[in-house]
């Protein structure tokens, strides 16, 4: 068993050696989720660092369209590729563990182990937890959580074999730690991303690899728009899509800003990032007043 002195003196090697993402120029970033919204934004971002970026997405035209704005910028209006790598795009089912493996042993052999991981992908689900289907409220965990999971374990081995660090940003919801009705399967989802974030971070320092969960507020995105609306008859469903909207568009903030975030996140190894003043205050007030947090939460939101 290793002494708590030999313990610590690894803390602060891992931590020297994760340093070196001060500075992205050259990397390699895998994102996933990367076919629109904070994902597409977050491509773009690493790519106007220096990072050549691997694109990952269920939605394979999605995924090139985002390649297409870092690698031919004046013809799509994008960003630039500042390192010469530029980007390129995969098909991806994040919720099918084989192939996650399959992906990323393909990332390994075509482009070289990832230096940064941004597990981005997911959906939403709004509903009541009584009139949540089992098979919904399971596929939510299996594309939030699982497939977190399985990125995770698929590209944090390769970083760890590879010896020189790394870092892993998971995107998670201030959901995850604020309780709301309606949202059960969502914020389940999210909430179990943050406690493996903050796990992992906790194991893979020794290693020189980072870990970041970023729990931004209501995002331009499609998330909400193509979220699975539970109820028990159309009317119902339609009328609670409506209303989700609604808060949508009054809330929301750019995907641009959360990708500046979690940029930020890596080169700098922030454990925790929340973005937009919702989410902030979100955080804090669970910390600080659970008990009115969960009085709040009986409430539908406004």
């Amino acid at each position: 068993m290793p002494t708590r002195y030999a313990q610590i003196r690894r803390w602060r090697a891992g931590t020297a050696i994760r340093s070196r993402l001060n500075d992205l120029t050259g990397t390699l970033v895998v994102v996933t989720g990367g076919a629109s919204g904070i994902g597409r934004a977050s491509a773009r971002a690493f790519a106007a660092e220096g990072a050549i970026v691997v694109v990952a997405d269920k939605d394979l035209d999605g995924a090139r369209d985002t390649v297409a704005l870092i690698d031919h910028p004046d013809s799509a209006g994008g960003s630039t590729a500042v390192f010469g790598g530029g980007a390129h795009a995969y098909e991806l089912d994040v919720a099918d563990e084989e192939q996650i493996r399959e992906f990323a042993a393909t990332v390994r052999s075509r482009h070289g182990v990832p230096d940064v991981l941004v597990n981005n992908a997911g959906i939403g689900a709004i509903g009541a937890f009584v009139e949540t289907p089992q098979s919904l409220f399971e596929n939510v965990m299996e594309v939030n959580f699982w497939g977190t999971v399985y990125g995770c374990r698929a590209f944090t081995t390769q970083m760890i074999e590879r010896g020189t660090g790394g870092h892993i940003v998971n995107v998670a919801s201030a959901a995850a730690f604020m309780t709301q009705r309606n949202l059960t399967a969502y914020s389940t989802s999210k909430a179990a991303v943050f406690m493996l974030s903050e796990c992992l971070r906790a194991e893979l320092i020794e290693h020189g690899i980072g870990v970041t969960v970023v729990c931004p507020d209501l995002v331009n995105t499609n998330l909400t728009r193509n979220s699975a609306y539970a109820a028990p008859s159309s009317e119902k469903r339609a009328a609670r899509r409506d209303r989700a909207l609604s808060i949508h568009r009054r809330l929301h903030v750019e995907p641009e800003r959360v990708a500046d975030a979690i940029v930020s996140a890596v080169r700098h190894n922030r454990p925790i990032v929340t973005v937009a003043p919702g989410a902030k205050a979100r955080k804090w007030l669970s910390r600080l007043a659970p008990r009115v947090v969960r009085v709040g939460s009986r409430f539908d939101i406004d």
